[in-house]
C-alpha cells in the first residue's frame, strides 16, 4: 500500500519541502526496510528509530517490505527531523493511519525509542516556506519548537499542531485529536540589564560619544588603547543603546538562529544579537560554509554586533574575509555541492592594542621598538581599516577618574537620541531598502550629504593632509550625517564634519 505525507529540508537557512512517500508489500520483513533518495547516515538509520518508537508505542507492528522515498532526490536529506514524518508514512501505508488527511500535512520531528518526539533544527524557516504552499493545510512539530513554528506560519493559511509522542500524531490523523497553536506576540522579551550600562564606565567620554554615534547610523568602530581602559567594557554594553529590532529584523535574524537550533524556546529573537568569537576563530567559522554550507558568526550577527577583541591577533587570512560582507551586507557561499547567499548585516565592533606589550606609551611601561609597533599594527590591513569608519583612542585613567564613582550617562538616556536618530533615518530612507547611514550608496550621499563651501574646503583640506581614499572620504560624510542627525541638524555643518574627521585621524596608523 502506499502512503504519501511531506516534510522539509533545509539548505543553509533556506527550506524545501520534501515529499515522503512509502510503499509497503506484504510478504517482506520490516528489517528490509530501504530509504532513497539521498539521505545522509542520520536519515538512514531513522529505521531503527521509528521501528522502537512504533513497539514503544503499542502500535502494530509493520510487516512487508517497506521502501521510503524522500523526494526531489536530488537534494541531499540531513538529519533526524524526518523520522516522525516516515513513521507516520509507514503507519499509513500499513493501514494504520487515515490517508487523507496525511496528504495535506507536513511533518517534523525526530523520534526517541520511546515515541516521544524531540526537537529539530530550523522550524522557523521550514515553516514560513511551507506557509505559502497550497498543497499543505497543517504542520505537525514538537513541543519545543511550537514558537518559532508558529511564527514562521503567521504569514500564511498553514496551521501549527505541536506534538509530545507519536501517538498524539496518531490521534490526529485518527480521531481529529490536536490543539492548533497560534502566534501570540513574541516570547520571553529581554529587557536590558542593569549589569550592562553605560554609565558603569568611568571616564572615556570621547570612545562614549564614538559608541553613540556608531549605534546611531550603524558604524563599524575600532577603539585603540591599553590593557584596563574599558574597550572590552564599552563593546559589551553597545546593544544596550541600539535601537530595538523591527519585526522584519526580528524574522530575518530568527530564520538563521532557528536553522542553527540556538532559539532555546523562543519564537523570535526580541533583542539585536551581540556575537564575541574568540581570535583563534577559523575563516569559515566566520563567515560561514564547510562542506554543506551552514551560516557563520557574522551572519549569526545580523541586525546586531559582531565584536572582535585582541583585533591583531586574529589570522590575517580570517580577517581579511570580512572585507566584501562589510561592504554588501551580505555572504556569498560556493561549494562544490551547491552555493548559498546568508545574510551578513552587522555592525563591527573591533578592540586592540596600540602595540605587542599593550601599553603603547614609555610613562605606562612599554618598551616596543618602533619597528616592533608598526609590525603589530600591521596586522591589521589598510583595506580592512578603511571600511572601518570610527577610529578612537582611549587613553588610561588617571588616578583621581579610577577612584571616584562612574558619573557617565545612563544607557536608558544615550538610547532615547539613537532611537530619535534613527527615527530621522527611517523617515529619510521610508522608500529604499537603506535603514541607517552606514548603509547609504553614492547617489544617496550626493542627496542627502550636501555640503556648503566651507565644509568642501575643511573636507579637501583634510584628504590632502591624511592622504585619505574615495572610501574614507565617503564614510567621513556617512558619519557626519549621523553627526547631524543626533544633533537634529537638517543642514552638515563644519563641527559635524570637524568631528567626523577625528575619527579617521586618530587611526591605527599614527605612531
Amino acid at each position: 500500500m502506499l502512503s504519501k505525507t511531506y516534510s522539509a529540508a533545509l539548505v543553509g537557512i533556506d527550506a524545501f519541502k520534501i515529499d515522503v512517500e512509502v510503499n509497503v508489500q506484504k510478504g517482506g520483513d520490516y528489517e528490509s526496510t530501504s530509504i532513497v533518495g539521498l539521505p545522509d547516515m542520520a536519515v538512514k538509520e531513522s529505521k531503527d528509530r521509528i521501528r522502537s518508537a512504533i513497539l514503544s508505542s503499542n502500535l502494530v507492528r509493520i510487516e512487508g517490505n517497506a521502501v521510503v522515498n524522500l523526494a526531489p532526490a536530488d537534494l541531499k536529506k540531513e538529519g533526524a527531523a524526518f523520522d516522525l514524518a516516515i513513521a507516520c508514512a509507514m503507519l499509513g501505508a500499513s493501514g494504520q493511519l487515515k490517508l487523507e488527511k496525511m496528504r495535506r500535512t507536513a511533518i517534523l520531528g525526530e523520534l526517541a525509542l520511546d515515541g516521544s518526539i524531540r526537537p529539530v533544527k530550523g522550524a522557523l524557516p521550514i515553516a514560513a516556506a511551507l506557509a505559502v504552499d497550497n498543497d499543505i493545510d497543517f504542520l505537525i512539530v514538537p513541543e519545543a519548537n511550537k514558537f518559532e513554528a508558529a511564527a514562521g506560519a503567521k504569514a500564511g493559511k498553514l496551521a501549527v499542531y505541536p506534538m509530545k509522542h507519536l501517538l498524539e500524531a496518531v490521534g490526529f490523523f485518527n480521531y481529529d485529536n490536536g490543539e492548533e497553536f497560534f502566534f501570540n506576540g513574541i516570547q520571553n522579551v529581554s529587557e536590558f540589564s542593569d549589569d550592562l550600562d553605560f554609565g558603569d564606565v568611568k571616564g572615556q567620554i570621547l570612545a562614549k560619544r564614538a559608541m553613540e554615534i556608531a549605534a546611531a547610523g550603524g558604524h563599524n568602530s575600532l577603539m585603540i588603547g591599553p590593557p584596563g581602559t574599558g574597550k572590552s567594557m564599552l563593546a559589551s554594553r553597545i546593544t544596550s543603546i541600539l535601537p530595538p529590532m523591527t519585526y522584519k529584523e526580528a524574522l530575518e535574524s530568527s530564520r538563521i538562529y532557528s536553522a542553527m537550533g540556538l532559539m532555546n524556546g523562543q519564537n523570535i529573537l526580541s533583542s539585536r544579537p551581540f556575537r564575541a568569537p574568540h581570535h583563534t576563530i577559523s575563516d569559515v567559522a566566520l563567515i560561514g560554509g564547510g562542506k554543506d554550507p551552514r551560516p557563520g558568526e557574522i551572519s549569526l550577527a545580523h541586525n546586531g554586533v559582531l565584536f572582535l577583541d585582541e583585533l591583531p591577533e586574529f589570522k590575517r587570512n580570517v580577517l581579511e574575509v570580512l572585507r566584501q560582507p562589510l561592504e554588501s551586507g551580505d555572504i556569498h557561499i560556493s561549494r562544490a555541492s551547491g552555493s548559498c547567499i546568508f545574510p551578513a548585516d552587522f555592525m563591527l565592533i573591533a578592540a586592540m592594542n596600540p602595540c605587542p606589550c599593550g601599553y603603547g606609551d614609555a610613562e605606562l611601561g612599554c618598551r616596543c621598538k618602533v619597528d616592533e609597533k608598526r609590525r603589530y599594527r600591521k596586522k591589521v590591513s589598510g583595506p580592512l581599516l578603511d571600511r572601518i569608519d570610527l577610529h578612537v583612542e582611549l587613553r588610561q585613567l588617571s588616578q583621581d577618574e579610577l577612584l571616584r564613582a562612574p558619573d557617565g550617562e545612563k544607557s536608558a538616556v544615550i538610547r532615547e537620541r539613537v532611537i530619535a536618530a534613527r527615527r530621522i533615518q527611517s523617515m529619510r530612507f521610508k522608500n529604499s531598502p537603506v535603514h541607517c547611514n552606514a548603509q547609504m550608496n553614492s547617489k544617496q550621499l550626493q542627496q542627502y550629504c550636501k555640503l556648503d563651501n566651507k565644509c568642501i574646503m575643511l573636507l579637501r583640506h583634510a584628504v590632502a593632509q591624511l592622504k585619505l581614499s574615495p572610501r574614507a572620504y565617503d564614510r567621513i560624510l556617512k558619519v557626519s550625517r549621523t553627526i547631524a542627525d543626533l544633533a537634529k541638524s537638517e543642514c552638515i555643518t563644519e563641527n559635524h564634519i570637524f568631528e567626523a574627521i577625528q575619527y579617521r585621524k586618530n587611526g591605527i596608523g599614527d605612531d
